[in-house]
């Protein structure tokens, strides 16, 4: 059964779409003034419709890349709720002023903090997780009190076309708007000025954003990616971290932003971690290549471009000296590579130097643990970084030496679910957070107020500069503990 085509892409009209955005300043404006009651039942509204679509989300993504129902709960209908349930429990907290005290020069001042909606707010999502990624920010920016337009991957026209039919059935579009398109879509829509920009994607696409961005001086949330490694010691549950990992790694057909991307393994555990990773593949998804391509567990590469960039990674590597240890095969026109373990990778393969976004996993064998936090911090700042250790000592290193997105000891993928933390990654991996209150705060301005009710202190600041002034000045530098001249 060949990947299903999808009919050509038609693109937004620039004229429609700049007057939905013309037309969501009046809204933008007004909404500054909402409650959170009015915030809550707009996300209540969206997750009611969301809830009643469950079976078309099935079928839509069935369709784009026969991802399995379970994945589709666990990975894209979970988060989003959980996203939701968050918010609406949080949000009127979230809203309120936040004083702070005076510092020593603000005696006799109140001040707070106030968090404001940016405005018309912009949200660009990948193909990868189409509904988490698309309607979980959209979930901070409502609660934020943002209007809102959506450009979701153009790559999953199924799962696009069920999320615009649930935004025009539940909203105006001069509230929220959703525009389906590829990249003159995506072009027209970064042409106008909005308050704020959340984009999820690569890198590469991340950089075209922000210089977008720049040019009217709108700020951005970029969820990018990169390399994540993994790091396997000596004294790691070799069993456990087997488990979780070929589940982190082959979940969505490894085409994850957080999923580990290469792995560094301790040469005295290395042939007894391969061995539990074969036996768990093999009970998960099939014995022989055959039962493992008709597994209904893994999800496709999302259209045969990929799975080709993808095989030929793998191609490359071992024409250069990598040795498969399992899986290995591939099915171009079916979107189709087997879960694939690769170890003796060649330096300078580019397996090793890209992002796979794929079911492949490199294993680096080592004994130096300060090489491998050398080698991490050669390469620019990943989205995740994993540690599987019972040994504190190297756990504190790790962490303590490198940089990183986000981590986890003897997990994975969990700091992205975890709703109190902040989600987002560093540098080339990511500018900014989104999850929980993270994301309520990356849709607002925090705005500063200061409120005198006294005058007469700082008149005594004002010029003209006489000796009674100046001694004035003196004494308040002395008092900062600042050098004085």
């Amino acid at each position: 059964m060949n990947a299903p085509l999808a009919a050509p892409m038609t693109e937004a009209d620039p004229v429609q779409m700049r007057a939905v955005f013309d037309a969501q300043l009046e809204t933008a404006l007004r909404w500054r003034q909402s409650t959170a009651a009015q915030r809550i039942d707009r996300i209540k509204r969206l997750r009611e419709a969301l809830l009643a679509n469950r079976q078309a989300f099935y079928e839509a993504f069935a369709l784009d890349y026969r991802k399995p129902e379970a994945e589709v709960d666990v990975t894209e209908l979970m988060p989003v709720l959980d996203e939701m349930r968050h918010a609406i429990g949080r949000v009127k907290r979230w809203m309120k002023p936040h004083r702070v005290w005076p510092t020593s020069l603000m005696i006799m001042t109140k001040a707070w903090v106030q968090s404001q909606p940016r405005g018309r707010v912009l949200i660009i999502a990948p193909w990868n997780y189409p509904l988490n990624l698309c309607f979980g920010p959209l979930v901070s920016a409502l609660a934020a009190g943002n209007t809102v337009i959506i450009k979701p991957s153009e790559m999953m026209p199924s799962v696009s076309a069920v999320m615009a039919r649930i935004i025009r059935d539940i909203f105006p579009e001069n509230e929220v708007a959703l525009f389906e398109g590829s990249l003159p879509t995506s072009q027209a829509l970064l042409d106008l000025p909005f308050d704020h920009i959340f984009f999820t994607g690569s890198p590469l696409v991340g950089k075209v954003v922000m210089t977008a961005a720049a040019k009217h001086l709108t700020s951005v949330t970029l969820e990018l990616g990169g390399k994540s490694p993994t790091i396997v010691d000596a004294s790691a549950n070799l069993k456990t971290a087997a488990e979780t990992l070929m589940w982190g790694k082959f979940l969505n057909g490894g085409q994850t932003c957080v999923a580990p991307d290469y792995m560094y393994v301790h040469a005295s555990v290395k042939d007894a971690f391969v061995e539990e990773c074969r036996t768990i593949l093999a009970a998960r998804y099939g014995q022989t290549p055959a039962e493992q391509k008709g597994s209904p567990d893994l999800t496709r590469i999302v259209n045969p471009r990929h799975a080709g960039r993808v095989a030929s990674l793998l191609q490359e590597a071992v024409d250069g000296g990598a040795r498969v240890l399992t899986g290995g095969e591939v099915d171009v026109d079916d979107c189709w590579v087997s879960p694939t373990l690769v170890d003796r990778v060649p330096s300078g393969a580019r397996i090793m130097e890209e992002e796979i976004f794929g079911p492949l996993l490199p294993l680096v064998e080592f004994t130096d643990l300060d090489q491998v936090i050398a080698d991490i911090n050669a390469r620019p700042k990943p989205l995740a970084l994993y540690v599987w250790s019972h040994t504190q000592a190297n756990i504190d290193r790790v962490l303590e030496r490198t940089s990183s997105g986000g981590a986890c000891v003897n997990h994975c993928l969990m700091q992205f679910v975890h709703g109190n933390l902040p989600f987002g990654g560093v540098n080339n991996s990511g500018i900014g957070h989104a999850h929980g209150h993270f994301g309520f705060k990356a849709f607002s301005h925090e705005r500063a107020v200061v409120q005198s009710s006294f005058i007469m202190l700082v008149r005594l600041f004002f010029s003209p500069y006489n000796a009674g002034r100046m001694k004035v000045i003196k004494a308040s530098l002395a008092s900062l503990k600042l050098p004085m001249p």
